[in-house]
């Protein structure tokens, strides 16, 4: 049966409101729309926490900084609308990051005991988190409107690493978040949020609009943005100091997580 839904009428000028009401407009052939963004952004961060070369990492983050350059609209609106932007890209974002489960982690990591496996993963991370942060710090020598769109996107491609280390310590400890993948993911954007283990509630309530965890994570991600500015320094002085912020922060946070959870862990409770 056909939806009955009818679809906005588009304006003289091309714009069409979406279904909220805000006004949009058509995307130019190989730009990257809001909607699309999140996957664009999660599949390039999955396989650039993967990877174990050098080569193919720098290779990675560059298609990340290119990335800037292909959603310019949308990283502009997110620079424009701050927090919130980032916040509803996230969440859109965690449910299509590529989350290994602890048999894929055994295979990939073989003869490696938890706390090995929980020291590769926050390494690999942290390698990941520096060379978004170093390419970043390269395509600095864009003109200067482009680094509001720089900061957005290096932001959203950091906090999908961490947000997929964060899943893949918990499929380390064997504390894996209830639910189906969507409620899982969003348990671990929580996590994220309070920089430690899931807490085992109704994570789809606790991010609504408006809630005590929603603004949290808001005002984490601001902060996070922040901290990205760093990449702005002139010449490669922002490259360096991006990458070793990014680098420190992303294995800190790690660290956070892994301690609680080995703390919870069933195996620490026999």
């Amino acid at each position: 049966m056909e939806n009955s839904r009818h679809r906005p009428a588009s304006q003289p000028d091309g714009t069409r409101p979406d279904l909220s009401g805000e006004v949009t407009r058509p995307e130019r052939p190989g730009e990257v729309s809001r909607a699309e963004l999140p996957g664009e952004v999660a599949e390039l961060v999955g396989e650039l926490s993967e990877t174990a070369s050098p080569s193919r990492r720098r290779r990675l983050s560059a298609a990340i900084s290119r990335l800037t350059g292909r959603s310019r609209r949308a990283g502009w609106h997110g620079a424009q609308s701050g927090g919130r932007w980032l916040t509803s890209q996230v969440l859109a974002m965690a449910p299509r990051l590529p989350v290994r489960d602890q048999q894929t982690l055994r295979a990939q990591f073989p003869g490696l005991n938890p706390e090995e496996l929980a020291d590769a993963l926050i390494r690999g991370s942290a390698l990941a988190a520096a060379a978004v942060g170093a390419s970043a710090g390269v395509a600095m020598v864009l003109p200067l409107p482009a680094a509001p769109v720089e900061i957005a996107i290096e932001t959203l491609a950091v906090v999908g690493i961490e947000i997929k280390l964060v899943a893949e310590l918990h499929e380390v400890y064997g504390m894996r978040a209830p639910g189906s993948m969507a409620e899982r993911m969003l348990a671990y954007v929580a996590a994220w949020a309070h920089r430690r283990g899931v807490a085992f509630g109704p994570a789809g309530l606790m991010l609504a609009v408006g809630s005590p965890l929603r603004r949290r994570l808001q005002r984490r991600l601001i902060a996070r943005a922040g901290r990205s500015a760093l990449s702005l320094g002139p010449l490669f002085s922002g490259a360096v100091a991006g990458a070793a912020l990014n680098r420190h922060e992303t294995r800190r946070l790690g660290t956070d997580v892994r301690n609680d959870l080995r703390r919870r862990s069933p195996d620490q409770m026999r």
